[in-house]
């Protein structure tokens, strides 16, 4: 199957998440969540294909309510590789921002039709740091997902990570992380269809002062999922039949 049969038409998603922060020595717990909807579409570029993710959310915690835009661009090279050409998703909300690929090749779609019992991976840690997650891939029920059949795996990992915290670039951290989830890919088209996914972070925070730390715990989660575009509404025909727009 070739990137264009994925390309003839843009795919929607519904996307929400929450990223919970918990203090145990100051008792102090804090919750972000984040509901809203985005579109992939995907072009040629020169030998390429353009992958790009434009997501509109709502995101909501202790500062308030706000309204945010997300915007990510990855390249697919001749070669099968990705590459990151636009990241402007600080709150990891767009299907391309995500620990699996947007899209699978044909060998790497067969493997996991096949997938049986625990497969070992490795995988680079979301939250950046260079950090490695070390896990296992095992096979998880299907089923629909916007009308198209899929293909699920179940994914757990889990490293070690010492660096600053996204969005935080003065709090330092350095701890253990474990991430699980299940990604679901179309039958068809191996694109990404669904992804749950949740890091748990259990380290020791430092701010401004890396002698002076305190143990944390922060959950990120997050789900993504297409949606069926909806169809054209009907209009009344005479003897009670419909008719389509634009089809008379």
């Amino acid at each position: 199957m070739s990137v264009t049969d994925a390309a003839h038409t843009d795919l929607q998603y519904e996307a929400s998440g929450e990223d919970t922060y918990r203090i145990e020595s100051a008792q102090t717990f804090s919750r972000v969540s984040y509901a809203g909807t985005e579109r992939l579409s995907i072009a040629r570029q020169g030998p390429a294909w353009r992958f790009e993710a434009r997501a509109t959310y709502t995101r909501n915690g202790p500062d308030g309510r706000s309204q945010s835009d997300a915007v990510f661009v990855q390249l697919l090279q001749p070669n099968g590789t990705f590459e990151d050409r636009v990241d402007d998703d600080p709150d990891f909300l767009t299907i391309l921002n995500q620990p699996f690929a947007v899209r699978l090749d044909d060998a790497t779609l067969h493997d996991l039709r096949e997938l049986h019992g625990h497969v070992p991976f490795a995988a680079t840690s979301p939250l950046g740091a260079q950090a490695v997650l070390h896990g296992f891939l095992r096979p998880a029920p299907g089923g629909p997902v916007a009308g198209r059949q899929t293909i699920a795996v179940r994914f757990e990992a889990a490293g070690g990570m010492t660096g600053p915290l996204p969005g935080y670039s003065e709090t330092l951290v350095a701890g253990t992380m474990r991430m699980q989830g299940t990604a679901y890919y179309a039958a068809d088209t191996a694109m990404l269809l669904a992804l749950n996914v949740s890091l748990t972070l259990d380290a020791r925070l430092a701010q401004g002062r890396p002698a002076v730390s305190v143990p944390v715990r922060i959950v990120y989660r997050r789900v993504i999922r297409a949606v069926a575009k909806t169809p054209p509404r009907t209009q009344p025909a005479a003897g009670g039949a419909t008719v389509a727009p634009g089809a008379r």
